[in-house]
């Protein structure tokens, strides 16, 4: 793996996870919005980093023996689902969101999970700018043993 590997894994990271704090954002913002139903970020590696994945990979490659296949790695964000969770029924027949019988369903999302979420979400993008800093470094490096 090269240093702009590392550079795009950090690149591809750091988007996925900007966007995974977005969408935790959005959740916390709408607490208390009537009929809000939370959203939760899905992520996917980009290649298949298994075990059998690699096997798969080093098959395909029979006659570069000795050799391990490569691997970008990293990881995006595929796309955004709906909690089935369904929210709390509250009666209250003047609400506006209220239906015949009167009840509104309050919004699915649990503070406590989200806030965990963002926290667990931002440090792996923290994590990332700190893989993109030390490769811009050891590419700084890299030019300074060069002159």
């Amino acid at each position: 793996m090269g240093l702009l590997d590392s550079l795009n894994i950090g690149e591809f990271q750091g988007v996925a996870h900007g966007k995974r704090l977005e969408v935790h954002a959005k959740n916390i913002a709408n607490l208390d919005t009537p009929n809000y139903v939370r959203k939760i970020p899905t992520l996917a590696a980009l290649d298949d980093i298994s075990f059998h994945g690699l096997l798969n990979r080093m098959k395909e490659n029979v006659f570069n023996t000795g050799t391990l296949p490569n691997i970008s790695g990293g990881v995006t964000l595929t796309g955004v689902i709906e909690d089935p969770t369904p929210g709390e029924l509250v009666y209250a027949p003047g609400h506006p969101d209220a239906d015949a019988n009167g009840y509104y369903r309050r919004s699915n999302v649990n503070p406590m999970i989200d806030m965990a979420d963002s926290l667990l979400t931002s440090r792996a993008y923290e994590a990332n700018i700190a893989v993109v800093s030390i490769t811009k470094a050891m590419a700084q490096k890299a030019v300074e043993i060069g002159r």
